[in-house]
């Protein structure tokens, strides 16, 4: 039995007659945005992507809507100013995912009060109309009162401002629901093996493998995008083995641990570490997460692991700042994810020399490849590729509306609890609660998600392995990953029964969720 949205994506291309006008290679924050503006002009989409949506990167962010501070101090204006807009643009199209969240930088010297206060108000100046809150300096005591286990030795004030919050896994669900609402087909589990040309080298198509029913499909197709983020010299060299090396993979990682080590609800922003970094410390499901780093890999990895070096890193600098020093025994949980930022000069291993801004790429096939960016500009990365899919193919373009496009389940009502992620989504998992009390149960007794919401990942969100629950429908592997290994047996059992599995499947899934949730865990 394979769940009804996926078995009817699957008949749709059985039946399909004709060519799509953009098959996206990539189910991430780019190709989810690539789709989305694609289908506000009212062109024929198929998204395919090998694993599930934001497996990679795409799932493993800061959880932060922003402009980029520090991307302001670096000079790069033009990118500071698109992912304010498209910040504004997503806190309105998307109210029931995301949230105003102030941040406070502490001050220890006066100089950082001019230096951080004048920065942060062209900051504001920037974002002009979707400004979410201007920017102040507070006084000693209300930057503890705000941050109440921050250092207080030498503390001066703080700057406070704001900025978004999201959460990356379910913005990349709630996309992915929006294209198929709007007649596109979004499939998971779909890996592209070939890419098909006609007689001029030009792409025409693709075939791809269900890797559920274990079929293959061929697709025609006027333009192929590729959107796999750290893995688009994959696909760049499936077109031209020559290819050069696009990506410069860098890995950021993030500790979780309890909401106790900062204290209050706000966020903390460190704008200056020992070696030039930013560091977040930021209130997220009831944890806080800390992070990020910037390191240099040398190749792409699905399930990337944390430095030692990276671990130490946060923790010390995490140290300098609050008043009980974090250890590695309170990290719940640890996640890293690879940057596709676009490959430097030869000779350069600095992060800094390498430009956050995206790119559109045409190759001599008419493949077009998108890199770089970030989750917050993800509408604008997606117009910039279908603009240069009008371009390529020498077609009158179509305007794009997706800017004002509300995301599927947008309600501006605020409902109290982790339902409100689901939006209007929230009322069918209260209607599952109260036909069967069962579901109504907790999964674990110290977090909120139930059966139901597992019956629902299944239905309506595609969900197809233990793993697509516990770390993206919920957010539980990221917060604790003890927990998430103590959730995974209830899990399996729910979702063995919707999708009509047996115990060998429900074994082997276990088998693999606690491997993978071991990488999660920090060895003391």
């Amino acid at each position: 039995m394979v769940a009804m949205i996926r078995k009817n994506s699957l008949s749709r291309i059985k039946d399909e007659k004709g060519s799509w006008d953009l098959v996206i290679i990539g189910g991430g924050a780019s190709g989810l945005g690539v789709a989305l503006d694609a289908l506000s002009r009212g062109l024929k989409v198929l998204l395919l992507e090998k694993s599930d949506f934001a497996k990679g990167t795409s799932s493993r962010s800061t959880k932060l809507v922003h402009g980029g501070v520090r991307y302001l101090a670096q000079g790069e204006i033009g990118l500071v100013l698109e992912a304010l807009r498209e910040r504004g643009r997503l806190l309105r199209n998307a109210p029931h995912l995301t949230i105003n969240q102030p941040f406070v930088i502490p001050l220890y010297t006066h100089f950082d009060r001019l230096k951080y206060g004048l920065g942060l108000k062209i900051y504001d100046w920037m974002a002009g109309s979707l400004r979410l809150g201007k920017s102040k300096f507070v006084s000693r005591e209300e930057t503890i009162k705000r941050l109440p286990q921050i250092r207080q030795k030498g503390l001066k004030g703080g700057i406070l401002y704001h900025d978004g919050q999201f959460d990356d896994a379910r913005l990349a669900l709630v996309i992915a629901k929006t294209c198929i609402e709007m007649g596109g087909c979004i499939l998971n589990y779909a890996r592209v093996n070939k890419l098909t040309k006609d007689d001029s080298g030009k792409i025409n198509g693709l075939v791809f493998r269900d890797l559920i029913g274990k079929k293959n499909y061929v697709i025609s197709a006027t333009s192929v995008v590729n959107a796999t983020g750290v893995f688009a010299d994959k696909i760049l060299q499936m077109d031209n083995p020559e290819a050069r090396r696009m990506i410069q993979p860098s890995q950021g990682i993030h500790l979780v641990m309890d909401s106790s080590f900062l204290g209050g609800n706000d966020a903390l922003m460190i704008p200056e570490t020992s070696d030039g970094r930013v560091l977040f410390a930021v209130p997220w499901e009831g944890k806080l997460v800390v992070g990020t780093t910037d390191t240099l890999v040398k190749k792409p990895k699905m399930e990337p692991r944390p430095l030692a070096a990276e671990i130490n890193f946060i923790l010390d600098t995490a140290s300098n700042y609050l008043v009980k020093p974090p250890k590695r025994a309170d990290v719940l949980s640890v996640f890293a994810g690879l940057r596709p930022l676009a490959a430097p000069k030869e000779g350069s291993t600095k992060t800094k020399e390498i430009s956050r801004s995206h790119k559109v790429i045409v190759s001599k096939s008419k493949l077009i490849t998108i890199t770089g960016g970030k989750w917050t500009t993800f509408r604008k990365m997606g117009e910039d590729t279908v603009d240069a899919h009008f371009k390529s193919q020498g077609i009158s373009k179509i305007e794009s509306t997706s800017a004002d496009k509300h995301l599927h389940g947008y309600s501006e009502e605020k409902i109290k609890g982790h339902l409100q992620l689901y939006g209007t989504d929230a009322k069918f998992i209260l209607d599952l609660q109260k036909k069967d009390s069962a579901l109504a149960e907790r999964i674990h007794e110290n977090y909120p998600y139930t059966g139901a919401e597992v019956v629902f990942a299944v239905r309506e969100e595609m969900a197809l392995k233990i793993e697509d629950f516990l770390s993206r429908r919920c957010r539980i592997l990221l917060l604790d990953a003890k927990a998430s290994m103590l959730m995974a047996p209830k899990v399996a059992a729910i979702m063995a029964k919707e999708l009509g599995k047996d115990e060998a499947w429900i074994s082997e899934e276990l088998e693999e969720f606690y491997k993978l949730a071991r990488k999660y865990l920090i060895n003391i």
